[in-house]
């Protein structure tokens, strides 16, 4: 019987497309299903995890391919439907546990943070007044994130006090979660990591573009290869591991004087830049780890 994966996806962009000629070349058959379809059932006839005709409760492995925006019972359920397909047996890459620790910035911090890896000094809160007297703690210069976002996308540094008020008042308006992190001084790059299994399979130096300081290829940054030393590739598995990530994208940061401080772990990381500068057939690696777990 042929080996049957399934992506669960938000759309049908490059990523898709390179994983479907990656399991072609395998010779294993892979569906692409959109995460929001997907569907629960539960009672003594029918009792799985479907997403349309597809019945991921007999699926060889699923892949999380993205986790799109939803609202909190969307999200919920979609990893409720998920952990039941683990429960199940079905290999999931990435687990469960570790999308919801990496999808949140707070939770996989502090998640990193008690493993000892190196993070930036970080409040997270509710109120404008707390983010204030915050903001002047961590020095007066900080990066806001969304607590849920990636590719750089939402983030906004703040280094004036009456931005910075101005921000933080109008975040607690609208209901957010006000996540403010020193802003730690750099070269204009960083490094990420790109962790499979038990390994580094390749990594990229990130160079902000002319005028920013975002490294995310996302938003113009310049990737290049580059060949992380052992300590590095330690560092970046640790990260991993605290999240209980098989698959991560891995966001090292070298402060002025040459500290390691990891600024975030993605569970549902792109790969475009990392194979355009190194070669490397991402997607095919990553079919061959959902494999090796069936």
């Amino acid at each position: 019987m042929a080996t049957r994966l399934v992506a669960l996806v938000s759309g049908f962009g490059w990523h898709v497309r390179d994983l479907l000629r990656a399991a072609e070349a395998r010779g294993v058959s892979l569906e692409a299903a959109r995460f929001p379809q997907i569907v629960g059932r539960v009672g003594p006839e029918r009792s799985h995890v479907e997403v349309g005709p597809i019945d991921l409760s007999s699926a060889d492995g699923v892949l999380v391919r993205m986790m799109p925006p939803g609202t909190l019972e969307q999200v919920v359920f979609r990893m409720d439907a998920l952990h039941r397909l683990a429960a199940a047996g079905v290999p999931v890459l990435n687990p469960p546990r570790a999308i919801e620790g990496a999808v949140d910035k707070y939770l996989a911090l502090a998640r990193l943070d008690a493993a000892g890896v190196p993070v930036p000094a970080t409040w997270a809160g509710e109120s404008a007044a707390g983010a204030l007297e915050a903001y002047e703690a961590l020095g007066g210069d900080v990066v806001v994130k969304p607590l849920f976002g990636s590719e750089g996308r939402g983030l906004v540094r703040v280094s004036d006090p009456e931005i910075a008020r101005r921000v933080f008042h109008t975040l607690e308006r609208l209901g957010a979660v006000l996540y403010l992190q020193h802003f730690v001084s750099h070269s204009g790059h960083d490094i990420r990591a790109f962790v499979l299994g038990d390994r580094v399979l390749g990594a990229i130096r990130r160079h902000a573009p002319e005028g920013d300081w975002r490294t995310n290829v996302s938003v113009g940054g310049r990737a290049e290869a580059y060949a992380i030393d052992a300590d590095t590739e330690r560092l970046a598995l640790r990260a991993a591991r605290a999240v209980g990530a098989r698959m991560a994208g891995v966001d090292l940061l070298p402060d002025r004087h040459g500290n390691l401080i990891a600024l975030e772990v993605n569970a549902v990381p792109g790969w475009r830049a990392l194979g355009a500068a190194t070669g490397l057939d991402v997607a095919s690696a990553i079919l061959a780890e959902l494999l090796r777990k069936s």
